[in-house]
């Protein structure tokens, strides 16, 4: 790192939402009532697919991961984002807190793009190769591609946390956001940029641009396979699976390319750090929603979970 750094002094706060205290203290309440009941949510998924025998294969596996990563990824950044809207003062995180913080937000981020594509590699497996299916997906080949998405996205954090926290930074350092993301803390460097911003570029790519390819392909052969089917109900069924996925596809690929994949020269901070709610509070929230209501299978282990007398209440 550079001289200021090594100092261990360099100090961060971020900017507060709002100038008023009641408005702080409702932003506070939302985003801790969203915190909580994703929280609740995505691990309510997590433990009906481990319980439940009869979900015990490689959709709900896959199912069952990208709720635990949904709760490690929300809660890297809502503990520090609920404090600061609580605090008179600015809050403030030292240099190294700063760069874990954004390390497993990257990381974790990046994991859960990725498992979005090895998801549709699933569906597309189980409905265009339904007789290999059990053969392609065995659960060798799913634990190697969660173990290998968690390597990727390990990798392409520590490179990227590296590298922009050798730049110097001085002058003030108000990061205008609610957590550590990488471009807000990039425009705090007293350095020249542009390979820090060109290794931006390349890592979203990587996590965003290339899995989105992949699950637009699959889905084109997935639709395809579906229209071939001759059953009005098999091909609801088929349907009802796939959009659960592709919602949950559109929600979190929207707002990651809408913040990483444009010009940095067009970023404004302001809409960064509003669409940056979208994927780090509410998305997280959506999902389990989302899954457990398009979903016979996973709504019938809930019934059995909770029990039949509650559900027909």
């Amino acid at each position: 790192m550079g001289d200021e750094n090594r100092t261990g002094l360099i100090q961060f706060h971020f900017q507060s939402f709002s100038s008023l205290p009641e408005m702080q203290l409702l932003i506070f309440l939302a985003f801790l009532l969203m915190y909580l009941l994703s929280l609740c949510g995505n691990a309510t998924v997590a433990l009906t697919v481990c319980t439940d025998r009869s979900l015990h294969t490689p959709m709900y596996f896959f199912l069952a991961n990208l709720a635990v990563l949904e709760i490690f990824y929300s809660s890297v950044i809502a503990p520090l984002a609920l404090a600061n809207l609580l605090s008179e003062r600015k809050a403030t995180i030292s240099l190294t807190g700063c760069g874990t913080q954004m390390f497993f937000f990257v990381f974790l981020g990046s994991a859960d793009c990725i498992l979005l594509a090895v998801m549709a590699y699933d569906r597309y497996v189980a409905i265009c190769h339904p007789l290999r299916y059990t053969l392609i997906m065995n659960w060798t080949v799913c634990a190697c591609l969660v173990s290998g998405l968690l390597v990727l996205g390990f990798l392409l954090a520590l490179q990227w946390t590296i590298l922009l926290f050798h730049l110097p930074f001085c002058g003030t350092n108000e990061i205008n956001h609610f957590y550590c993301d990488v471009l807000p803390v990039l425009r705090l460097a007293c350095a020249d940029t542009q390979i820090h911003q060109a290794t931006v570029f390349v890592v979203s790519v990587i996590v965003l641009t290339i899995p989105f390819l992949l699950i637009c392909i699959s889905y084109v052969f997935i639709v395809a396979a579906i229209l071939k089917i001759r059953s009005a109900t098999g091909r609801h069924r088929a349907f009802s699976t796939c959009f659960s996925h592709l919602t949950v596809v559109l929600l979190q690929y929207g707002c990651c390319s809408f913040i990483y994949l444009r010009p940095s020269s067009s970023y404004s901070l302001e809409q960064g750090r509003a669409v940056s709610v979208v994927y780090t509070f509410v998305t997280p929230l959506l999902n389990p929603l989302i899954y457990s209501m398009r979903n016979k299978e996973l709504k019938d282990a809930l019934g059995r979970a909770l029990g039949r007398p509650v559900l027909s209440q």
